[in-house]
C-alpha cells in the first residue's frame, strides 16, 4: 500500500500507538510517496528519508490505519462465513451440507477448523483469516463435508473431489504449520 504525502488527509499521531512492532525505513530514493506492508507479525513502514519525526509519526498512523481497513475488508465476519458455507454446499455438495451455525474462533490454534454434526456447528480458527479465499474456503468445505460424513475414510474424500484447490490448499496449509514448528534437534554432525 502506497500513499502520496501530499495528498492524503491528516491523520492522530497517537493512532502509531496501537501498533505493537512497527519498523520504520527510511530511503534517500524515495521522495514522495509512503507505503507499509506486513511482515509476519510486523508492520513496516517506508517513508521518504528527508521527512521530519512528526511526519514520520503521522504517516506511521495514517498506514497502520489504512492497513486496518484493509484488512478488516478481507477478514469476513461471521454472517460472511455463513453465507459462503451455504455457496459452497451448493456449488460443491448439492446443498445437502446445511450448518445451523458457522463462526470465527480464537480458541483453537491446533485445528484449522471443527465441526459438530449433532449439533451441525461449524467454527474456523481465527488463524485462518488473511489467508487466501480457495484455502479458507477448502476449510470451510472440509467442515461442511464433516456434515454429512463424520470421519475422513473414502467416502469423506469423495465429497471434497469437486474443488479444484484442494491438494494447494492442504500444501498451503502444511507449509504453515511447518513454519510454527520449532527447527529439529541438530545431531552431532549437523
Amino acid at each position: 500500500m502506497s500513499v502520496d504525502p501530499e495528498r492524503s488527509p491528516t491523520s492522530d499521531p497517537s493512532r502509531a500507538e496501537r501498533a505493537s512492532a512497527v519498523e520504520v525505513r527510511r530511503s534517500a530514493r524515495r521522495r514522495r510517496t509512503v507505503s507499509a506492508h506486513r511482515e509476519g507479525d510486523r508492520t513496516v513502514v517506508l517513508i521518504p528519508a528527508r521527512m521530519s519525526e512528526a511526519e514520520e509519526r503521522r504517516w506511521v498512523g495514517v498506514m497502520l490505519d489504512k492497513l486496518a481497513a484493509q484488512e478488516s475488508r478481507r477478514r469476513p465476519g461471521d454472517a460472511e462465513l455463513a453465507e459462503r458455507a451455504e455457496r459452497l454446499s451448493g456449488q460443491y455438495l448439492a446443498g445437502r451440507a446445511r450448518p445451523a451455525s458457522v463462526r470465527w474462533v480464537t480458541n483453537q490454534n491446533t485445528r484449522w477448523g471443527s465441526c459438530t454434526p449433532a449439533e451441525g456447528s461449524i467454527r474456523l480458527s481465527h488463524r485462518l483469516q488473511g489467508m487466501p479465499e480457495y484455502v479458507v474456503d477448502y476449510v470451510l468445505l472440509h467442515e461442511l463435508a464433516h456434515l454429512l460424513v463424520p470421519g475422513h475414510g473414502p467416502r469423506f474424500w469423495r465429497l471434497l473431489e469437486p474443488y479444484p484447490r484442494t491438494e494447494r490448499a492442504r500444501g498451503y496449509l502444511e507449509g504453515v504449520a511447518a513454519g510454527r514448528l520449532p527447527d529439529p534437534p541438530r545431531g552431532p554432525g549437523d
